[in-house]
């Protein structure tokens, strides 16, 4: 089939390969080079670097709607547009173009999460599964039906791993999608239950900020919901940190007597663990990286912090 493909970050350009693999991909459409990093250089998404690695044909308008757009993509003759975390909603003339439509991969089980940021809301929700489904596109924010998902475990995994396995499974259900309609076989779409939607707005920057007034558990769901965009910070001994990986003491854990007499904000090093305080329990620091440094486990930043160990070690929201 004829295919154009419109998306931006990692989680599209996992779909891209296989697509290309198996159909002919005649252009791809990706937001534009964006300023990144200290040294404010203007950066390709991963899809557009998978496209130009493919020889594929790359367009980067900055707005859809103008009668130009959808000219330029009807010259393409496209079957079908396949769309995966491009960033924009389409408008009705784009989605007009292709005889089979627009379909998306979207990164949650819907009508759950319908939004920016699927994954990450699901992880902060603590929903012990996520998944990946295919979508008919419409003019509004993912409320078309979908069709063929995958459902993959979630409890206790972070986002990062999350989403990568859902962008393989959302490449595998969208190559069925597209072997359907090309043996001229009807998809089985569902419609969304609207009495079941929910949202997944995208994460503020400082949201994922550990602290000391909220439990154990919603601390460690955003160290899991964390990364590089959106980091979990806090103070621990008076040194800005980025936590890495945490969880919540079980209650049966041998430490978890210790912290059970620290109260909220209190820090300490407890059978060769860094542990923080939390209002209800205790969070446990595996891996941290200090401003400045590399990134170290947990215990280890603890060793080099007397006042860890010695009952006046302190944590806060950086």
């Amino acid at each position: 089939m004829r295919v154009v493909f419109m998306g931006t970050p990692d989680f599209a350009a996992r779909i891209l390969g296989p697509v290309a693999d198996a159909h002919d991909v005649v252009a791809v459409y990706t937001r534009p080079d964006a300023v990144r990093g200290r040294g404010k250089a203007l950066v390709a998404s991963p899809v557009k670097a998978e496209a130009e690695s493919r020889d594929i044909p790359v367009l980067t308008p900055r707005t859809l709607r103008t009668p130009e757009a959808a000219a330029e993509l009807a010259a393409l003759a496209p079957d079908v547009v396949c769309v995966a975390a491009y960033g924009t909603i389409l408008p009705a003339d784009i989605l007009a173009v292709p005889p089979h439509g627009c379909l998306n991969v979207h990164g949650s089980l819907l009508p759950r999460w319908r939004g920016a940021a699927p994954v990450e809301r699901a992880v902060l929700a603590g929903d012990d599964e996520v998944g990946v489904c295919v979508m008919q596109m419409e003019e509004g924010l993912d409320t078309g039906a979908f069709c063929l998902e995958r459902r993959v475990p979630a409890a206790g995994r972070p986002a990062a791993e999350l989403t990568a396995e859902l962008a393989d499974a959302g490449a595998e259900a969208l190559l069925e999608a597209l072997a359907l309609l090309e043996a001229g076989e009807d998809l089985p779409w569902q419609a969304q239950d609207e009495s079941l939607v929910t949202y997944a707005d995208k994460v503020a920057k400082g949201e994922l900020a550990l602290s000391p007034d909220d439990g154990a558990d919603a601390n460690a769901r955003r160290v899991l919901a964390s990364g590089e965009a959106h980091p979990s910070r806090c103070a621990v001994a008076g040194r800005p940190v980025t936590v890495l990986a945490a969880r919540a003491l079980p209650a049966d854990d041998p430490a978890a007597e210790a912290a059970g007499a620290l109260a909220p904000g209190d820090a300490r090093l407890i059978a060769k663990r860094l542990v923080l305080a939390c209002v209800d329990g205790a969070l446990e620091v595996t891996e941290l990286k200090p401003d400045g440094k590399r990134p170290m486990e947990g215990r280890a930043f603890a060793a080099g912090c007397p006042a860890l160990r010695d009952e006046r070690g302190t944590w806060s929201r950086a």
